[in-house]
């Protein structure tokens, strides 16, 4: 599991930071979470390959989280995309996208599907074989969706040993990975568990958008392996929180304290604060597993 943070900052771009927008990799899959103003220009910068992008999650409304979209359809387009691209977002998102091509004369030469959001609770909005998707309802000061990717269980592996001394047949090894039992060469039945490992651990990762200190989401993200949370405020500016509805660094990090996430990632950072090691800091006084988001950085889990 790869994640790309191309933009963790509030409100306006600014020549050296930009708003929130990421790209994750997990299982072949390459989805893009928020798509600020100029991400296009981040992907072209840190050579995030287009044409891998099948999804885009849009968490609200607010322009800092998806004035870069038109854009970004814009520019697929006249490279000549044929893939398939989903966009699963507030209610509302296609009208002004389609309003926006419409009075451009730029349709688009690719199939573009809206998925349109506006279920309070959470939901399933995207599955295959390999990973499902998620909504987590947020508490902002409109329509707001955080997004929990999580991968299925893969395939039991081989403890080739173990198969080999046991005389089983090739033709056998799927239905071992799948987790049967089967008969070997000498006509007995082989316990699976004998022969076969555990596949590696599921991963799961959730995005936490523009919210409110909400204690209700705890029970959708527990034990995640990975939470990015907003933290747009130190507990300094508190009283500015609650009317924005944003959290601070202590605040997201007794989220995932309570959720038992594995790490936390801090982001959508407000632009007064000149140090953001002050984030880590405060929330490291909640929740050990801290790390700062950065335009730029990469983590891999």
């Amino acid at each position: 599991m790869k994640l790309n943070i191309l933009g963790c900052y509030s409100a306006t771009p600014r020549t050296f930071t930009n708003p929130t927008s990421q790209v994750l990799e997990i299982n072949n899959h390459l989805f893009m979470i928020d798509c600020g103003e100029g991400t296009q220009v981040q992907l072209r910068k840190h050579k995030i390959k287009f044409n891998r992008i099948k999804h885009i999650f849009i968490s609200h409304l607010h322009g800092d989280h998806f004035f870069g979209l038109v854009g970004l359809i814009s520019t697929f387009r006249l490279l000549g995309r044929e893939a398939d691209l989903h966009i699963h977002a507030p209610k509302g998102l296609k009208e002004v996208i389609t309003l926006q091509m419409k009075l451009a004369n730029s349709w688009t030469n690719y199939n573009l599907y809206f998925h349109e959001l506006n279920s309070k609770s959470s939901e399933l909005i995207f599955e295959d074989d390999k990973v499902e998707v998620h909504t987590i309802p947020l508490d902002h000061r409109v329509y707001t969706n955080g997004f929990l990717f999580k991968e299925k269980a893969g395939d039991r592996k081989l403890d080739l040993n173990a198969v080999l001394n046991n005389n089983i047949d090739v033709a056998y090894y799927r239905k071992l990975k799948q987790g049967f039992d089967v008969i070997n060469e000498d006509g007995h039945l082989i316990k699976n568990e004998t022969v076969t490992l555990p596949p590696n651990k599921a991963k799961s990762y959730a995005f936490c958008s523009d919210t409110a200190y909400n204690e209700a989401i705890i029970p959708i993200i527990d034990k995640v392996d990975v939470l990015y949370h907003e933290s747009t405020f130190l507990d300094q500016h508190l009283k500015l929180a609650k009317p924005t509805k944003h959290s601070t660094a202590k605040q997201a990090a007794s989220i995932a304290k309570q959720a038992n996430v594995g790490q936390l990632i801090l982001g959508h950072y407000s632009t007064r604060y000149e140090d953001l090691n002050l984030f880590k800091i405060e929330a490291q006084t909640v929740f050990d597993n801290v790390l700062l988001g950065d335009d730029g950085k990469v983590f891999e889990f």
